[in-house]
């Protein structure tokens, strides 16, 4: 086995206490609410008493085949919450649902409701449609989030026997396959990692590289079960959409349906860091270009089309029609966050920032309580957020991110203490032979001012690494109060220096408003604009204007201005000027008229709203993008 292959290694949870002024109140709405409304909903719908096993032919509301996926993401995210904050409550009901899993295993290890008590002929027998891995990934996760926040391994020691079970399946000189849904692979990893059973990570290693080998797996699958390939229904294209259409290290451009996608690449990054594996990792890259230069929403989201929940051609990117699933998003995140950790490059870490602030916080209401599968950038106000949904993967793969958003601000390698968020907490790791305490105050993201406290019990040498954003155009760091010289160097500026105890850094960005323009390939956006402000993304939404907000045009020269708004949406930034609004006048038995013939527009005033808020007020349209005037 090659040493790992990262840069850095990301704090664990446990490292990282969060007390900051946008991220803490969210994080106690999803411990308080969302992670408690969402067990009422597995409850509610039947998804936690099917593991009782207790269904049988003939009863109503027979357990899905994804089900055990959901329950599982749950136990992720709940399992977070208690690493960072103690509830009886929530360890109790933990218990429980790990308690009534173990004894759902099957004796020989398999664990999987639908094809215990539905089809228990059927195991195995439709990796691309059924789901089967996909859930065991989900559970090998909460199998190894629940022991690193409780310590216990009673999840733990079920998921490895689930795990043995696959690895007797499948691999070399064993049964052909990889799953249909992408997932268990960055989860054996992670089983890897806390285990140091190296089986697992070669199991990855066999789903990886299996995939897009030919004879295809999934022809031979459907043959077995006396169905025609879709292949020769759809054509080669239609492997795409399962990633399978090349072997994963020829593969350069994200195609299919885009969680699946995002869950691989994190996969294939993850085992790429671990052994070492050049050709794996240059996929990685390829791919990640790829999507962070062609594929890429404004706001973070990933994947346009409805159809398929997928990808488009280079450059496709509609608004109103976007697909942009929040579990998508969090895919990026995930992808994003495996890359910066072996490249050190903080382009990775902006699109990572990009996507939490927007098109991942997006997808929960400021109650906790309702959802957003799909993100579109505009919308004609018919469009809202769910209490759940029968595929109901996003609300707990929302509650899981959130909950474990510490492990995504710092990263340490031996001789380096990296920072790639701005969000006021307190850090300890070890560097350079010391135990490093890092406490950080700021009100980002309203706010560019930075201050980073060191703590040591002695002096020791070692380099701050501290992202500079790619939207920040200005800035400034100071030691001590002295301003200090940095090198920024892929995105990071590097302070290295004998550091003692109580040393102080400040980082100064400037957040002005920006105006941003897309590539010209991106043809529903030619000739318009969208509004930012730091990391944050903003929008117009209808029920702060009288205009139909989909008609106001920005003119470049109009000024714009930011201020906090206490009373807004919980406490927001807010940015207002002046646009431009068509004369209502002289449209009555008309649908089209001459140019010429049209009034002046007359001046609006506007505010714009962080993307994220909106639809948590009064129904009506939202845009994000604007026509230049």
């Amino acid at each position: 086995m090659a040493l790992a292959n990262r840069k850095m290694q990301p704090l664990a949870l446990a490292q990282v206490r969060i007390a900051d002024g946008f991220w803490r109140p969210r994080l106690d709405v999803n411990r308080t609410a969302s992670i408690p409304h969402i067990y009422a909903l597995l409850k509610k719908t039947g998804r936690l008493d099917a593991l009782r096993l207790a269904w049988k032919p003939g009863d109503e509301n027979p357990p899905h085949i994804f089900w055990d996926s959901d329950t599982a993401k749950w136990l992720e995210a709940a399992s977070y919450s208690l690493a960072a904050c103690p509830d009886a409550a929530l360890e109790k009901h933990a218990d429980a649902v790990i308690d009534l899993l173990a004894k759902a295993q099957q004796p020989d290890g398999y664990l999987n409701v639908h094809f215990t008590v539905v089809e228990p002929d059927r195991r195995w027998t439709n990796l691309r449609d059924w789901h089967e891995l996909y859930c065991a990934g989900h559970l090998i996760e909460a199998g190894v989030a629940h022991f690193e926040a409780t310590g216990k391994r009673t999840l733990l020691d079920t998921v490895c026997r689930y795990a043995d079970h696959i690895d007797s399946v499948f691999g070399p000189g064993k049964r052909t396959g990889y799953p249909g849904h992408e997932e268990i692979e960055l989860a054996l990893a992670k089983l890897y990692r806390v285990t140091d059973e190296e089986r697992y990570l070669r199991l990855a290693e066999y789903f990886i590289d299996e995939r897009g080998r030919r004879p295809h797996f999934f022809d031979e699958e459907a043959e077995a079960r006396g169905e025609q390939p879709l292949r020769h229904r759809q054509g080669d294209r239609s492997l795409e959409y399962w990633q399978t259409h090349l072997p994963v290290r020829e593969q350069s451009e994200v195609v299919g349906h885009a969680v699946r996608a995002m869950y691989l690449y994190s996969g294939m990054a993850d085992l790429a860091a671990e052994t070492g594996d050049e050709p794996l990792l240059a996929a990685c890259r390829r791919l990640w270009q790829n999507v962070a230069l062609r594929k890429l929403y404004i706001t973070g989201g990933v994947g346009a089309r409805h159809g398929g929940e997928s990808f488009g051609r280079n450059h496709e990117l509609p608004n109103e029609s976007a697909y942009a699933e929040t579990c998508a998003a969090i895919g990026l995140v995930f992808f994003a966050h495996r890359m910066f950790q072996t490249e050190a490059d903080g382009a990775c870490a902006d699109v990572m920032e990009r996507a939490l602030y927007n098109g991942v916080l997006s997808g929960i209401s400021l109650d906790g309580r309702k959802f957003f599968y799909v993100n579109p950038l505009a919308s004609a106000g018919d469009h809202h957020r769910r209490p759940f949904f029968g595929c109901a993967c996003c609300p707990p793969n929302l509650a899981r991110l959130l909950a474990s958003l510490g492990t995504y601000v710092y990263s340490a390698s031996d001789d380096a203490f990296y920072v790639h968020l701005y969000v006021a907490s307190q850090a300890t790791a070890e560097v350079a032979g010391r135990k490093v305490a890092v406490t950080q105050e700021t009100d980002y993201p309203w706010n560019g001012d930075v201050a980073l406290v060191i703590g040591l019990d002695r002096s020791a040498k070692f380099s701050l690494r501290l992202r500079v954003p790619g939207w920040c155009r200005k800035f400034t760091v100071a030691v001590n109060g002295k301003r200090a010289a940095v090198r920024v160097t892929k995105g990071y500026a590097t302070l290295r220096r004998v550091w003692k105890d109580g040393d102080t850094v400040t980082l100064a960005m400037a957040m002005p408003v920006e105006r941003v323009a897309a590539h010209p390939a991106v043809a529903e956006d030619m000739g318009r604009v969208a509004i930012t402000r730091g990391p944050i993304v903003y929008c117009l939404e209808q029920c702060d204007h009288r205009a139909p907000v989909r008609s106001i045009a920005l003119p470049d020269m109009t000024r714009l201005t930011a201020r906090f708004a206490r009373r807004i949406l919980g406490g927001c930034v807010v940015i207002e000027g002046s646009g431009l609004a068509p004369a209502p006048s002289g449209w009555k038995g008309n649908l089209y008229r001459r140019a010429a013939d049209l009034g002046a527009p007359r001046p609006t005033k506007i505010r714009a709203i962080p993307y994220f808020l909106w639809d948590n007020r009064k129904a009506g349209a939202m845009t994000v993008w604007l026509p230049r005037a």
